[in-house]
């Protein structure tokens, strides 16, 4: 059985790339309601002043929408409709508004707002993955700007808000820690098709490819009864990232029970994949896998299922624990859910 996934755009042809600068970076100081803004030189740029960070920013931007946009892309903290709780909702090629109108590269927003949106968009991310995270969005949608949207939830300033890009194979997210018990301030996505929906068995330019590979490095230092046990017919489908919390009957190999050298070698699979991101979710993820008991609460499960080639690399693998799910499914291309918090009570909401 194929477990491809539903993707309504990802065998369309990407469009025309957006050119833009590479690096775009804005202060935080801005009277409210306006959309004036203040550009920092690019020296200034890289400094983690309180006012360039992205919650800033958020607050920036929120400052000068005018009435009438607030009314498309600003909803309150809880709000609900038939998808179930939005704000905490995921997919893999989706919009929270409407797209062909409100893209964030379109005239919705002022050209001062464009940067703003485009500095918080990539200061969520690690500077060194910045050209790789420009590269997916120019093969996936034709370049940043031309499909991706954003909504607001809450009030951006106080306690309680959070920002939300969205797009094909992309959900991330902004919040203050204003989202309880979750890193990434909820459930994100994050994929890659390089050269086609269908991609060859070395994935060749997909940004995310190494993720697997580095995975597939420990399946080579297990013996053959840890390859027994870590290697799994059937895999889950992939947007089953919902939390089974402590002895959920996860499947593949316990961490636990690796020797010394192949729990380094997992630590290292979990920096690899964190290293996209900023620093500050880098360590709230790390609290919170911590708060569940580690790396060593966890299994990790390699799928025989849609193996690419035939070739025992295995393109669809998945590292669980109690609230902690990092689902990669390499095959047709990659697609990636993460789901992780420091309770395993906090609900899903996602569709595939």
């Amino acid at each position: 059985m194929h477990r491809f996934p539903s993707c309504p755009e990802c065998d369309l042809t990407s469009g025309h790339d957006l050119t833009r600068r590479d690096f775009v970076r804005m202060t935080g100081t801005v009277a409210a309601a306006t959309a004036a803004s203040t550009m920092l030189s690019p020296a200034r740029a890289d400094q983690s002043s309180a006012t360039s960070q992205p919650e800033k920013l958020v607050e920036t931007l929120y400052q000068s929408l005018m009435p009438e946009q607030r009314e498309k892309i600003c909803f309150n903290w809880d709000y609900t409709d038939d998808r179930g709780l939005l704000r905490t909702r995921v997919e893999n090629n989706w919009s929270i508004v409407d797209r062909e109108t409100l893209s964030v590269g379109g005239n919705f927003f002022s050209k001062d707002q464009q940067e703003l949106i485009e500095a918080i968009f990539f200061k969520l991310y690690n500077p060194e993955w910045h050209d790789r995270i420009r590269k997916q969005l120019k093969d996936d949608a034709g370049g940043y700007g031309k499909a991706q949207t954003i909504a607001i939830f809450g009030e951006p300033g106080t306690d309680q808000f959070e920002f939300v890009m969205t797009g094909r194979h992309l959900t991330i997210r902004c919040d203050g820690d204003s989202a309880e018990h979750v890193a990434f301030g909820g459930p994100i996505f994050y994929g890659h098709a390089a050269q086609g929906f269908d991609e060859k068995p070395d994935h060749p330019g997909n940004v995310f490819w190494p993720q697997a590979l580095k995975a597939n490095k420990l399946y080579t230092m297990l013996d053959g009864k840890q390859r027994e046990q870590a290697l799994v017919s059937e895999a889950p489908y992939e947007s089953e990232v919902a939390f089974k919390g402590p002895g959920g009957g996860f499947q593949g190999i316990p961490v636990s029970s690796l020797s010394s050298d192949q729990k380094e070698f997992t630590q290292d699979i979990l920096k690899t994949l964190v290293e996209p991101y900023r620093v500050s979710d880098r360590d709230e993820v790390s609290r919170c896998l911590e708060a569940q008991g580690g790396l060593d609460e966890c299994h990790l499960a390699f799928y025989k299922s849609d193996d690419i080639g035939e070739d025992g690399v295995w393109d669809i693998w998945r590292l669980e624990g109690p609230s902690f799910v990092w689902h990669f499914r390499g095959a047709p291309h990659v697609h990636v859910w993460v789901n992780v918090a420091d309770d395993p009570s906090v609900k899903l909401n996602a569709d595939g």
